[in-house]
């Protein structure tokens, strides 16, 4: 059954489709290049992302083009049903996802086009881009273990496997195993270990675990620095948004615990922040003339310095923060393997009891 957001998102576009169709005498020559003789030009983002820097990103981007962002944010989910209700008529220019995986469901569902852009192909690492196009990761973020220094040894989580270890029982916490960054974790565990071994991970960090998973990586973090746990899986930049925060006491968690780029096998596990155009874009020009501008050193800069990712392209500088960090062994991994083991990965974690 649809839920009454959602419906409340198609009649949104539905309305904003009629609308259009009534001024298209005004309108549907306008060209990509936001010619003022054929009226303002827009973009329509769909977006995961909930960060007001974005709204300084859409403000500087339409200060450069004439083109102005309408951003709609939501969950992925609701994202890709909405697109789904709205079919052909669906007003989405451009889609972004903080995860692979999560633009790799908008793929098999037929709503994405490849991008076509020799700009975004040179700037984008080839290991970052679908394939056949449909995306390109933006921002990069590893997922990692934060550690008590005072209760656990550096080489006792320098690599995820090693949460397996019957030593720690009780120390490691965790969030949900239906959260996408461990989703995609899991995605790239079965690639490197196999199923089996990566089923018998999951079980052995169930057992492992000092308490049900509750709340987001920050939350693992503070519960580090409490003494509730001695590891906890996290994404890096939730560690380096509390050691640079204006809060003292903030800083002081941070302060206690440190960070392993532990190896999933082959390096860190690595994910990113992706964007794609959406199958039935109404403005193509414009949507491809939005991700070369997040792909610019402005738009990286823009992109990355609230959120405390990491740049994809050269010559960017790191968010205040990053620079402390050490160097980082990537995995290499095709991302989009991330999506395609999403549903194997989650049936392991629910055999596992992983909640």
């Amino acid at each position: 059954m649809m839920s009454i957001r959602t419906l409340h998102w198609v009649m949104a576009g539905t309305l904003a489709l009629l609308a259009a169709c009534g001024q298209t005498q005004d309108t549907d020559q306008t060209s990509a290049d936001g010619d003022a003789s054929s009226g303002p030009q827009t973009v329509t983002l769909y977006s995961t992302r909930h960060y007001d820097s974005d709204k300084r990103i859409y403000e500087a981007f339409e200060a450069e083009t004439g083109i102005e962002v309408l951003a709609r944010e939501a969950g992925a989910a609701q994202l890709l049903e909405t697109m789904r209700a709205e079919g052909d008529a669906s007003p989405a220019d451009v889609i972004i996802a903080a995860d692979a995986g999560t633009l790799w469901r908008f793929k098999e569902a037929g709503l994405t086009q490849p991008i076509v852009s020799d700009a975004l192909e040179a700037a984008i690492p080839a290991n970052l881009q679908d394939a056949e196009n449909h995306w390109m990761g933006l921002s990069k973020r590893h997922r990692i273990i934060a550690y008590d220094p005072e209760r656990l040894t550096a080489d006792q989580v320098d690599e995820m496997i090693k949460l397996a270890d019957p030593a720690l029982d009780g120390e490691i916490c965790v969030r949900s195993s239906s959260n996408v960054y461990n989703l995609s974790l899991m995605g790239e565990l079965i690639e490197r270990l196999g199923s089996d071994a990566a089923a018998e991970w999951a079980e052995s960090v169930v057992s492992n675990m000092a308490r049900d998973p509750s709340g987001g990586d920050t939350d693992q973090i503070r519960a580090v620095a409490a003494g509730a746990c001695s590891a906890a899986i996290v994404n890096h930049y939730y560690w380096i948004r509390l050691a640079t925060s204006g809060s003292e006491a903030d800083r002081e968690v941070a302060a206690s615990t440190a960070l392993s780029f532990a190896s999933a096998g082959a390096g860190t596990h690595t994910n990113v922040t992706a964007a794609g155009i959406a199958a039935n874009a109404p403005n193509l020009d414009g949507a491809t003339a939005f991700l070369e501008f997040l792909a610019s050193p402005e738009g990286q800069a823009m992109l990355v310095t609230e959120t405390k990712e990491f740049p994809v392209i050269e010559g960017v500088p790191l968010p205040e923060g990053l620079e402390t960090l050490p160097e980082i062994i990537e995995s290499d991994l095709d991302l989009s393997r991330l999506g395609a083991n999403q549903v194997e990965a989650q049936q392991i974690y629910d055999r596992a009891g992983w909640p």
